[in-house]
């Protein structure tokens, strides 16, 4: 299909859209990679969220990018402690949120809301700030950094019991039973 961006090539995806936003870095063997490093990648990410922002196509552009930036480093200074947010965290996440605002309206189909930004370049990252105030008023113990210490991905945990632990079974997962498997075997 002509015009298609290229495949989003993060390891875990489809998170909730601030936990997503979180996620535009991660480690794999090749190295750290940051998906936001470039105009191309934020094309991609916003790309990925089209059907999250309304529809409104968000120009990847450098507004936009500086704008997700900032976004992403408030948000990961709330993801430290989600339950317990710090006053550098608040600060930081009230200042992107400060950009917008979710504005009640009548339609012909009944009462709905709107999104009102001060710049169309905030669209997406007030987005994200916004969805992670709908996280923390749900369940803030389920936004949760895989227990791998060598990764720096998140997840939003919607296991019936709440226990997951790892971004992926499949990936940091699996390395952590091998690890455990390995550490037993040496020991006998």
């Amino acid at each position: 299909m002509p015009g298609a961006p290229p495949p989003d090539p993060r390891p875990l995806t489809g998170e909730p859209l601030a936990v997503d936003l979180l996620n535009t870095r991660w480690i794999d063997d090749e190295g750290f990679h940051d998906l936001l490093d470039d105009l191309a990648g934020t094309g991609i990410w916003l790309a990925s969220q089209a059907d999250r922002l309304d529809g409104v196509a968000a120009a990847p552009d450098r507004e936009t990018r500086a704008a997700l930036l900032t976004a992403r480093a408030a948000l990961d200074l709330a993801a430290a402690d989600p339950a317990h947010p710090s006053p550098e965290s608040v600060a930081a996440l009230n200042e992107v949120l400060s950009h917008g605002c979710l504005r009640h309206v009548l339609r012909v189909d009944g009462p709905g809301t709107r999104v009102e930004v001060d710049e169309p370049a905030w669209l997406p990252a007030w987005a994200a700030a916004a969805d992670w105030l709908r996280l923390l008023a749900d369940r803030p113990d389920r936004i949760r950094a895989c227990a791998n210490p060598e990764c720096v991905l998140h997840f939003h945990d919607v296991s019936k019991n709440g226990t997951r632990r790892w971004c992926s079974m499949s990936g940091c997962g699996n390395r952590a039973k091998v690890r455990r498997h390995y550490a037993r075997h040496r020991q006998s």
